[in-house]
């Protein structure tokens, strides 16, 4: 996963693949999904970052799953 930060647009790309979107769908007014053929999502845009998340935390993580439930 890559995050990308574009200052003078304000807007934040979270790569989740490197495969290659053939279409977006917009699920909110200013956030965008990017979806290969097959419906997988490889991508979330947001629009007016900013004012939507605090960017501050961006970079900031933590991953919290049941590894019996991914895994086996």
């Amino acid at each position: 996963m890559k995050i990308h930060y574009d200052r003078d647009v304000d807007a934040v790309y979270i790569e989740l693949s490197d495969e290659r979107p053939e279409a977006a769908s917009e699920i909110e007014n200013g956030v965008h999904v990017d979806l290969t053929p097959g419906g997988k999502i490889v991508g979330i845009e947001v629009l007016d970052a900013s004012k939507r998340m605090d960017l501050s935390t961006l970079l900031s993580y933590q991953i919290d799953f049941d590894r019996k439930a991914l895994f086996g």
